[in-house]
């Protein structure tokens, strides 16, 4: 009978779930990037990251304020965003989702007919935490 008793206790201890913890800081990570192969200067880069941040203070309802940070892994170039609030103000919770940011017309850097780019990209939440850097794939730039 003791016997049983432990086993119980122990199957009772381990089919607990736990509660997941997520960081203060905000998380980032990449989902997708489209089309794959863009018309230089006139298509649209469409980049799809989710984030996660446990108290919530990720975005900002300033405008001249940028939270969110792309860059052109060719030339260095930073284009910045603002994430708009995402949770109500004097709140701690833990928010997650997906972002989608649009990179306008971006050109070909070099001599030729068509080019390879990537991008990296990390966000700030209001108490200046700077999330992990994540880099996309690859997508192709035609003349």
């Amino acid at each position: 009978m003791k016997n049983i008793i432990y086993l119980f206790a122990i199957v009772l201890l381990f089919s607990c779930e736990k509660e997941q913890v997520i960081s203060d800081t905000p998380i980032i990570e990449f989902k997708n990037i489209s089309p794959t192969t863009v018309q230089e200067y006139s298509d649209d880069i469409s980049v799809t990251i989710s984030y996660s941040d446990g108290n919530g203070d990720l975005g900002e309802n300033n405008p001249d304020i940028h939270n969110l940070f792309v860059e052109d892994n060719r030339n260095g170039i930073v284009y910045q965003f603002r994430i708009p609030h995402l949770a109500p103000d004097n709140n701690s919770i833990a928010i997650e989702g997906d972002f989608n940011i649009t990179i306008n017309g971006s050109g070909i850097t070099n001599e030729s007919s068509s080019q390879q780019v990537n991008y990296s990209i990390y966000v700030t939440d209001r108490a200046e935490n700077k999330s992990n850097i994540i880099t996309t794939s690859f997508i192709t730039i035609e003349e």
